[in-house]
């Protein structure tokens, strides 16, 4: 693991953070305004939420391991960790953001980031989280807001037909309808039911181009999913992968989408009721929800869900969802219940590990942080963690081109559940619609 110290021994003793927590007499009426322009640290949904800027600590994971070796790593550091916090609501004291890969293989980095100082809401209240690597000796020091900053924006292709999309959802159709095993599997493989394929687009910003726009964008337009921006991965995602607070965890599983028509309200309706009554979608949501509840079994107890799945109203599409509850059965952290949870049936396919190398086959591109674990944690193990989904990767910033401008990559991922009988251009239709948001949020206009 690496430190904001600089790198250190797997076996290091953990850095002693100090942090420390107070309620303000007002609550901020924009939490963006404390986030950094150019590395926003945020997490913010409807009332609730948090900003942070600056940096006390960074460790980094990669490879099949990479969620224990985090676990256990703030595991040390919340057992040494000095922490003041008579705020004691979920989000205060001392925290860390997380951004998780999707493959054991990626060659992305895992991290959890400490900020320097969080400025935080909860419905009504409000509060100030500073860190240290020294003891503060003081109260904690409000930052002074920013306003926004400049915003050139960019035009992500999403309309642009992929090939290599299209080709990857015939073969994957192709070998379902087969009912071709993986060979991979150890003992008896399995056909494949269901893979989960992506599209992958890209273009630039300004470097001085300032992300708390597109994350405003997101947080106004889609206040029922969590906003959110860990080292440069930003989005807003509608399905909460696990969310452990007070002594009860919950999650919400997607899997099943047709595209919204707002502006044309009869075919709007159609179109969900379409999605509801889908014997197809139903069979796959069923299996999802199973797959997670299944995930879960060996560590909670009085686990209740919805009935029966339910349509989730967003801007741009219609979910099938299902909503689970439950209490903890053994003292797993938020992380540890994420890990055994990822990756889910509804961004990998079924079964799930036979999936995962049929992705890694058909997808011509490393998925980075699309559809891994992003979210936050606190020094008992409570937090939220969310799929990454509706996201983008910002990189860092290039030289100077040939006109004198610095600029910054803006990678995208969106994706869909390819079945038997997949339609290559249906599903293609689909990647355009789960692509809106982020579109939407990184034009150069403000959306309508």
């Amino acid at each position: 693991m690496k430190s904001g110290a600089g790198p250190t021994a797997p076996d290091a003793a953990a850095p002693v953070l100090h942090a420390v927590s107070r309620p303000l007499s007002w609550v901020p009426g924009d939490l963006l305004a404390y986030a950094d322009p150019g590395e926003p640290l945020v997490w913010t949904r409807g009332d609730r939420g948090c900003a942070g800027s600056g940096e006390v600590l960074r460790l980094t994971f990669s490879g099949s391991t990479r969620f224990a070796d985090a676990a256990r790593a703030w595991r040390d550091i919340a057992a040494t960790a000095v922490v003041d916090d008579p705020v004691g609501l979920p989000g205060s004291g001392l925290i860390a953001f997380g951004a998780f890969a999707f493959d054991d293989r990626s060659g992305a980095q895992s991290v959890l980031v400490v900020p320097r100082v969080l400025v935080a809401r909860h419905r009504g209240l409000a509060w100030v989280t500073e860190v240290s690597d020294r003891p503060l000796g003081r109260e904690p020091r409000l930052p002074q807001p920013t306003p926004v900053g400049a915003w050139a924006g960019t035009e992500l292709p999403v309309d642009e037909i992929d090939e290599h999309y299209l080709a990857g959802v015939r073969e994957a159709a192709r070998r379902i309808e087969s009912g071709a095993a993986d060979s991979s599997a150890e003992g008896n493989p399995s056909a494949i039911e269901k893979i989960v394929l992506a599209r992958r687009i890209s273009g630039s910003i300004a470097a001085a181009d300032d992300l708390r726009v597109p994350l405003g964008r997101l947080a106004d337009r889609y206040d029922d999913c969590w906003t959110y921006a860990v080292d440069g991965l930003l989005g807003a995602s509608p399905e909460t992968l696990v969310r452990q607070t007070d002594g009860a965890i919950s999650a919400r599983v997607l899997a099943g989408t047709r595209g919204r028509k707002p502006e044309q309200p009869e075919a709007d309706v159609r179109a969900r009721d379409e999605l509801l009554m889908s014997a197809k979608e139903q069979h796959e949501h069923d299996f999802a929800v199973q797959s997670v509840v299944t995930a879960l079994a060996p560590h909670i107890r009085e686990l209740r869900t919805s009935e029966q799945p339910y349509a989730l109203e967003l801007p741009n599409v219609w979910h099938l969802a299902t909503d689970l509850g439950a209490v903890p059965g053994d003292d797993s952290s938020s992380l540890e219940l994420a890990a055994a949870l990822h990756p889910t049936a509804a961004v990998a396919g079924t079964p799930t590990q036979a999936a995962v190398r049929a992705i890694a086959a058909l997808e011509p591109f490393d998925r980075e942080r699309y559809a891994g674990a992003v979210g936050w944690m606190d020094t008992a193990g409570d937090g939220e963690w969310v799929i990454a989904l509706r996201c983008a990767q910002i990189g860092p910033q290039n030289d100077e081109d040939a006109g004198g401008s610095a600029t910054r990559t803006v990678t995208a991922f969106a994706g869909g559940g390819i079945v038997d009988g997949s339609d290559p251009q249906r599903e293609f239709a689909e990647t355009v619609s789960k692509f809106a948001p982020i579109s939407e949020a990184f034009s150069a206009e403000a959306p309508r």
